[in-house]
């Protein structure tokens, strides 16, 4: 079986759970990775012993665009505007 997922790191996320983020590529949705390996086994009650060969390839590497941080005057928000009267 294989799948594909979106990897996402973060280390500078404020969160540990943001940090490191596994989706699939059409949903967005986190895989329960229990259940795709309850599917390969099936459907009988029981406990198994199980192995998994998980095997990573980067396919692609999205690059992370640095967003430029404006400052903002507060004075300048305070202030309010003049309203003219229009005859």
């Amino acid at each position: 079986m294989i799948k594909h997922y979106i990897l996402s790191l973060n280390p500078t996320a404020k969160h540990d759970w943001d940090r490191c983020i596994l989706r699939d590529p059409l949903t967005a949705k986190r895989p329960d990775l229990a259940k795709l390996v309850a599917e390969a086994v099936g459907a009988d009650t029981g406990s198994y012993l199980v192995s998994l060969n998980i095997e990573v390839k980067v396919l692609e590497q999205a690059t992370v665009v640095q967003t430029e941080q404006l400052s903002l005057n507060v004075s300048d928000m305070n202030e309010k505007p003049q309203l003219r009267e229009v005859a």
